[in-house]
């Protein structure tokens, strides 16, 4: 879900089928597929180096990957008519595209690497049988800080409400997002981040306008991971795979997540239903749940595998993400939630944003 770029990359259109060590033909993927073109649309900076490259190669085909900055922008090219094969929204609009009947179903025999994935994203309440959905990425949002500056003791008193402690007035980062600065302030409340109760709802429209007026906080998106990495801040609202890439090139770095609980989210591939190519798009569903794209994908983006062996070798002993306590998200912990989809919450929030950031009561 979650290094979001606002940049269109085009097309990779090279054919590779004719290259040597068994790679398959387009001919092949022809007579196999009914096509040898597969239309993936993506979050940007979240895939693997060689991850296209190697498939392409490998079926004999071509991909063209167009990558988007946000759900809704996904959601609008859909609603348009545009058509691809192979989606990765996040939990929230999965819920919502089946609610629309805007997805396929899977065909789980034409995915035998489903076997792979690792126990935190299997059964999750947006699409608990993988009827249409098949993990991707996950993880969790949490506070980075500087450990120099920032006193664990202060974080493990007093949670998200660190964040409007003046003590780090001036020094922290927030994500430009209604969705993860509300989830901190209903979770700071004790309040769930799917609550539809306006009195709740006005008491976190208070608490973060009250931080916005005491603490002078930075509003950002990806931003954030070079500022941290940087120094320029000492605690920042980040997700948990952009942590682990700042805690990775910043040895002052730590991660710590809330007791009051987080945003438990996942990011997954879906076939829409106007997919004009759904057989190619199975195989490379299948094709990013095995391990060495997997593994690719996540050394490459630092976010947790949905791979369970690629997840437990990066995370332990010699692994990429050896002692990087952003690495892994936390499973099973009570008060942490999933975003559901509610349409009706989200615009309200919308319009409660707008008025923080302009100071507004």
């Amino acid at each position: 879900m979650k290094k979001v770029v606002a940049v269109l990359l085009t097309a990779m259109l090279l054919l590779t089928g004719c290259g040597g060590g068994g790679a398959a033909s387009g001919e092949d993927a022809v007579e196999k597929y009914g096509s040898d073109t597969l239309k993936v649309y993506n979050w940007g900076e979240y895939i693997g180096e060689n991850v296209i490259s190697n498939f392409e190669k490998e079926f004999g085909v071509k991909v063209v990957y167009e990558v988007f900055d946000s759900n809704e922008m996904m959601y609008t090219k859909l609603q348009a008519g545009d058509s691809y094969d192979v989606l990765v929204p996040s939990d929230y609009m999965i819920e919502r595209l089946i609610k629309e009947d805007m997805l396929q179903e899977l065909d789980l025999s034409l995915i035998p690497n489903i076997s792979n994935l690792a126990d935190g994203v299997k059964n999750l309440p947006y699409d608990p049988d993988n009827t249409y959905s098949v993990p991707y990425f996950w993880g969790s949002v949490g506070i980075v800080y500087n450990q120099n500056n920032v006193d664990l003791a202060d974080l493990e008193a007093e949670g998200y409400s660190i964040l409007k402690d003046t003590k780090y007035a001036g020094k922290i980062y927030m994500y430009d997002s209604e969705r993860d600065s509300f989830m901190v302030a209903f979770k700071a409340l004790g309040y769930s981040m799917n609550t539809q109760n306006e009195d709740e709802i006005q008491a976190a429209y208070e608490w973060l306008l009250e931080q916005r007026q005491t603490m002078d906080p930075a509003y950002v998106a990806d931003e954030v991971i070079d500022g941290m990495i940087n120094g320029n801040k000492d605690m920042a609202v980040v997700y948990s795979g952009d942590a682990a890439t700042i805690l990775a090139e910043n040895d002052d770095m730590r991660f710590f997540m809330p007791n009051e609980g987080t945003n438990l989210w996942s990011d997954a591939m879906v076939i829409p239903a106007n997919a004009e190519n759904p057989k190619l798009a199975h195989e490379f569903i299948n094709y990013i749940l095995s391990y060495d794209a997997s593994l690719d994908n996540s050394e490459t983006v630092g976010y947790a595998s949905s791979n369970q062996e690629v997840l437990d070798e990066l995370s332990s002993e010699g692994g990429y993400f050896e002692g990087n306590e952003a690495y892994l998200p936390r499973d099973g912990y009570d008060k942490d939630e999933v975003f559901e989809d509610n349409q009706v919450l989200k615009e309200r929030l919308t319009q409660l944003w707008i008025k923080v950031k302009a100071g507004e009561q």
